[in-house]
């Protein structure tokens, strides 16, 4: 190669844009050509021995440059010959000849020109130089052994170049380095940067390569080796076979007589053999023999044909339930009924129920205990916060680590194809983007589908139609329709005091007697105690909170007992404030309504029934109503009825005419911090805000629910058990309703209906002449109250 001279005065050159090469100095290079504005530099070059210039542009996608696409840097190159091409195109030889930096773009039309200033190689061939050079050529004589990336005559040129700045200018363009390496090359016009750093990109590639290459021998190795195991396996098979020690030909007879053994379903069995002779080819050591060997054992332990007898004896199974809880009289009238029409139809499905009331009623405790009276196994589950649809049905057997559902697992768990499985806290189920488990327990609860139900697990049919699915949920509302719509619901209600008395002397007291190594003789309780525990240290539908305060007072007394210093104790209700405290609870009712504009209203909670004060105030104003207390919107809505109608009817209910153009109504409901909803405080509304614009106080004993309309209408509402037994709970003596809810009271205990008076009204002005004192009845209390002062 001839020697190329450089000078350093700037000169004007016409450039032509590469996209995804860089040209050096001292490299030939081809090119193809079809832009027009490249064409015309062709052209007139072909006219002329001129030089050009070749730049690289900053992004290859862009099909037009401007003169902001373009490298700084660029090579000044020397056309050696033009070819033409047959689709107009041209193929260009090009020479590199030096460097070149952009001073300056003279035009960008009808082509590329700018302004370079040459840059010449600077330094000496130093001895450290040469030493560099030298490396780099070994380093790319090792790549190039690799890889195969530079001809033999690309080589032949390298090793007989002097000049190192060539070498590593043309070792670079021959590599495969990339476009931003070869950048960073081509801008290095001192020799010892550019060997130093081309050592570097190629010393780089060389130990990826090298990695990459020991990366397949390794792979190669390993494949040839497992090979060869897989040949030395089926001689030692074979070996072994001939000497009679086949363990793995006897694991797989062994599975096969189980699989006889199990009693499956033609299909399951089918599944199952077809698994033992993948199992057969399989080596033991494999991963795959252990997930195939996991099936198997679940597919052989699920008791398919394994059922357990029901108790036919109806009189014990009866004495059985009433032994172990309290009244509940629905619950165990529709078991009886399920056993007497299983003792006439053998076949007959098992029934899906939900037990829906508030917490501590004995929901969980009675789904065991109908197991134990029907002789069955118990299954219980907990979905509460369950929010991925694989704990219902599985995970397929793709994924690492698959294993069945909770609904498989506790079946095999029961090992009887008819246990009583109880779902707890169905009411609880969550959804998110791993699915909804509501939606996997639409098959398992419903009659007509579970008799083959299919776990991802499985993938075969498992006929669930003989289990007694028991759900159980503290409400109602958060069930899906569609779930709902599959279970009888069965409402278990809030315990009366008497219950609660009843309950705690059978159950609760020997329980805990025995949990504190105390037995009758050392520790009595007397029914006022219990009773002044019921009503004054619990506040509550079920019986967990008298539960903890009778463990209270049997812990106490154990506490004696063991210090030594106590004899056998009787807990009386006077003695009951030593032991558990101050009394927590007051019946506030008498006491909390002294003045007009106070009523007691009625409500239904997620755990029973409760009372509620609705408070109204008027002030100076112009008819504003103010509602506070974290009420919704249907509760605000009844609100504004209730003052419409009474402006509509202010002459008959005793009201002062225009009266909203002087005052503003301010209507509050305590417990600010919990929310409350809907239209059954309308009528205590209502009564509230004649009772404040009368003057007249409502009677303290008196408690109301009831939606309203503005026509005067009293509509029928919900929750009638609860509210009652709440009202009978917390003193109330008289109780208003909606005519339309005269049928519920059947529902709420004889014992409670007793002790009350029941007013059913159908228009709105009739639960004022109820619940409002009269005139002289408040002239006569204000005149005894005077007396007292």
């Amino acid at each position: 190669m001839s020697e190329i001279k450089s000078s350093n005065i700037p000169k004007a050159l016409p450039i032509i844009p590469l996209r995804n090469a860089i040209l050096f100095p001292h490299q030939f290079m081809p090119i193809s050509v079809a832009r027009e504005k490249s064409m015309q530099i062709l052209k007139d070059a072909a006219q002329s021995d001129a030089t050009i210039a070749i730049l690289t542009q900053k992004d290859p996608s862009v099909d037009d440059p401007t003169a902001q696409d373009l490298d700084d840097y660029g090579t000044e190159a020397k056309i050696m010959r033009i070819i033409e091409m047959p689709d107009g195109s041209k193929t260009v030889l090009l020479q590199g000849l030096q460097r070149v930096k952009v001073i300056t773009f003279l035009q960008e039309a009808p082509f590329f020109k700018a302004a370079f200033q040459p840059r010449a190689d600077e330094g000496e061939a130093t001895e450290n130089v040469m030493a560099m050079a030298n490396n780099l050529r070994n380093v790319f004589k090792q790549l190039v052994e690799l890889t195969n990336e530079a001809s033999y005559e690309q080589m032949v040129m390298i090793s007989n170049i002097k000049d190192p700045g060539m070498v590593a200018d043309l070792i670079i363009a021959f590599s495969n380095a990339s476009l931003a390496e070869k950048r960073e090359i081509l801008k290095l016009h001192d020799i010892e940067e550019r060997l130093e750093k081309a050592n570097l990109i190629l010393t780089r590639h060389l130990q990826n390569q090298q990695l990459s290459e020991k990366i397949q021998s390794d792979i190669k190795s390993k494949l040839e080796k497992g090979q060869r195991e897989m040949y030395l396996r089926e001689q030692l098979k074979a070996i072994k076979k001939e000497l009679g020690e086949d363990t793995e030909g006897q694991e797989i007879n062994e599975l096969r007589q189980k699989v006889d053994g199990a009693k499956m379903p033609d299909e399951a069995r089918k599944v199952a053999l077809k698994e033992i002779d993948r199992l057969s080819q399989m080596h033991p050591s494999s991963a795959e023999y252990t997930v195939s060997r996991t099936y198997l054992d679940w597919l052989i332990e699920l008791p398919w044909s394994a059922s357990s007898k029901d108790n036919a004896n109806i009189a014990k199974v009866e004495q059985k339930l009433n032994d172990d809880h309290y009244g509940l009289e629905k619950v165990k009238k529709r078991i009886l009924e399920y056993l007497a029409v299983r003792k006439l139809k053998k076949d007959m499905r098992g029934p899906i129920l939900c037990f829906i009331g508030p917490p501590g009623v004995g929901k969980t405790s009675l789904g065991k205990s109908i197991a134990d009276a029907l002789g069955r196994k118990f299954v219980r589950i907990s979905l509460g916060g369950v929010h991925d649809e694989a704990e219902i049905r599985g995970h397929r057997r793709t994924y690492i680590g698959a294993l069945p559902g909770r609904i498989i697992k506790g079946i095999k768990k029961a090992g009887t194809n008819n246990p009583v499985f109880m779902l707890d806290e169905i009411d609880k189920l969550g959804s998110d983007f791993r699915g909804d488990p509501s939606s996997a327990l639409l098959e398992v609860l419903d009659p007509e589908q579970n008799h083959s139900f299919s776990d991802h697990y499985l993938e075969v049919a498992f006929d669930l139609s003989k289990v007694m699915f028991i759900a159980t949920a503290n409400v109602g509302y958060t069930i899906p329709p569609a779930l709902k719509d599959r279970m009888e619901i069965i409402e278990i209600p809030s315990y009366i005091a008497e219950e609660k008395l009843h309950i705690a002397r059978k159950y609760l007291v020997p329980r805990q007697l025995k949990e504190h190594g105390l037995d009758n003789e050392k520790l009595t309780f007397r029914d006022e105690a219990l009773r002044t525990i019921i009503q004054s240290y619990t506040k509550e539908a079920g019986v967990r909170n008298l539960e903890r305060e009778i463990a209270a007072v049997c812990r106490n007394v154990a506490t004696k007992f063991a210090q030594g210093n106590a004899e056998n104790q009787t807990v009386t209700a006077e003695n009951i404030p030593d032991i558990l405290g101050p009394i927590k609870f007051f019946p506030e009712v008498a006491e909390r309504i002294d003045e007009p504009g106070i009523a007691t209203g009625l409500a239904w909670t997620p755990v029973g029934g409760d009372i509620l004060f609705i408070e109204a105030s008027k002030m100076d104003g112009k008819g504003n109503l103010i509602l506070t207390g974290q009420l919704g919107d249907v509760m605000k809505e009844s609100a504004k009825a209730a003052l419409s109608y009474i402006r509509s009817k202010s002459t008959e209910l005793g009201v002062t005419e225009k009266f909203h153009e002087k005052y503003d109504i301010h209507i509050h409901i305590p417990s600010g911090a919990v929310p409350k909803d809907g239209p059954s405080a309308g009528v205590t509304m209502f009564t509230a805000m004649v009772s404040l614009l009368t003057g007249r106080m409502v009677k303290s004993d008196v408690a109301m629910t009831g939606e309203i309309s503005l026509r005067g209408t009293v509509l029928p509402v919900g929750g009638i058990k609860e509210k009652v037994i709440a009202a009978h709970r917390a003193g109330i003596k008289k109780i208003i309703l909606p005519e339309k809810n005269k049928n519920d009271l059947q529902e709420v205990p004889q014992q409670v209906k007793k002790e009350l008076v029941f007013h059913f009204i159908r228009k709105m002005s009739e639960a004022v002449q109820i619940a409002l004192e009269d005139e002289e009845a408040e002239i006569e209390k204000f005149e005894n109250e005077i007396s007292l002062n």
